[in-house]
């Protein structure tokens, strides 16, 4: 009998303890701003089992902060001025992405979706459908501009932010229409600044010119994102969507994503967009020379170069800006195939000291124009000297 009211006991004691813990849980949700268990800056994460060797496994759920309310508020906010792009051409079609730059009608998207295009739709997110025509084109940074006619209370213009002043580890945001699925956020950060990529525009020798200052992203980037914007927090432009870095393709023949995207620095938009639609066209400053976007340590030291950073004058163009300003290329061979000593190593540009070849063209792209004259910094041997050069025109 005893034993049994022992049982009683410690059945009620349990269903007490047990109907105090349950209130506290709903206390503690119910504080919660979102619905959903928090746990403050300062507050230990409670254990929510016991291992036999005593220790604890606990689950952190995350705080949600303003964040998520800033990402909602910038898409309602910005994503009416991003446009969906179709379009039609001699191999088929494609779509892509663009957003509105101004109250003109101007729209700027990427020079692969829009050059070779006979027939081109702009989708508004509004249901408005309008044909485009292209009026300005740039092989070197891989833009363009589209015009529409439409009333102008139909635009809403997206503002360019100073892409000089991101950092890496910036949260940014891509909107687009990757395989037609218009209207697609997508959420990362500025994996790197700086980028060197190939431009479109072809040399006399089939080679490709170079297209600097290019933002890395891990943002989702897919086909049809082309043109598209991406986004600081504040809802600023900081680059134009352009390439993914692929590993393959999938068995449906799509490029595999990587996690590696590519936009153009919204301050080169800045430079170019105004030309192309005043002129239709941008002229790139051409240096004539060909430099190593990264070099190893084997290189440096075959090459017997007195600093590991600075841009290797690999070639030199005959009778372009460089050769005429009698910068050097290198022309005795190293033990390295397709290496060659005695090239002249930059240093600086008008005073500002580069690390390397990409360091360099993002000068250039930004600060300078053709005719522009400009003073390199190079180390030639065991002398330091300054050499002015007078910037062409790419061809």
């Amino acid at each position: 009998m005893s034993s049994n009211k022992n049982k009683l006991r410690v059945i009620t004691f349990l269903l007490i303890v047990f109907m105090v813990l349950s209130a506290c849980r709903i206390t503690r949700s119910n504080n919660s701003s979102n619905g959903l268990p928090t746990i403050g800056e300062n507050e230990p994460a409670q254990p929510v089992a016991t291992l036999p060797s005593g220790q604890s496994v606990s689950i952190l759920v995350p705080e949600y902060t303003a964040l998520e309310g800033s990402l909602e508020a910038l898409y309602q906010n910005v994503s009416p001025g991003v446009v969906s792009l179709q379009y039609m051409n001699a191999q088929g079609g494609g779509q892509g992405t663009g957003f509105v730059i101004d109250k003109d009608g101007h729209i700027v998207t990427n020079y692969h979706v829009a050059s070779d295009a006979q027939s081109l739709e702009v989708h508004f997110p509004s249901g408005l459908k309008v044909y485009g025509e292209v009026i300005g084109l740039d092989l070197d940074s891989d833009l363009a501009v589209i015009k529409v006619e439409v009333d102008p209370d139909e635009l809403v213009p997206l503002p360019l932010g100073d892409s000089n002043a991101i950092q890496v580890g910036q949260t940014v945001v891509a909107i687009g229409n990757p395989y037609g699925l218009s209207g697609t956020m997508t959420v990362g950060v500025v994996s790197a600044r700086g980028r060197v990529l190939d431009s479109m525009r072809q040399t006399e020798t089939g080679s490709y010119y170079s297209s600097g200052d290019t933002i890395q992203t891990d943002a989702l980037i897919n086909p049809g994102n082309s043109g598209g914007p991406l986004l600081n927090l504040n809802g600023e432009v900081i680059g134009v969507n352009r390439a993914i870095q692929t590993a393959g393709m999938s068995i449906t023949g799509e490029a595999v994503n990587t996690g590696i995207g590519f936009a153009i620095s919204s301050n080169t938009v800045r430079r170019v967009v105004p030309e192309l639609i005043e002129n239709g066209s941008y002229a790139y400053p051409y240096l004539g020379l060909s430099s190593f976007s990264n070099m190893s340590l084997a290189m440096i030291e075959e090459l017997g170069l007195p600093r590991q950073t600075g841009a290797y004058v690999a070639q030199v163009v005959t009778g372009g800006p460089a050769s005429k300003a009698g910068l050097r290329g290198g022309t005795t061979p190293s033990q390295i195939q397709g290496l060659y000593k005695g090239g002249d190593l930059i240093i600086a540009v008008d005073g500002i000291e580069i690390k390397d070849f990409s360091e360099l063209m993002s000068y250039l792209v930004l600060n300078t124009s053709v005719g522009d004259e400009i003073i390199l910094t190079v180390i030639r041997g065991e002398d330091t000297v300054d050499v002015p050069l007078t910037l062409g025109q790419r061809q």
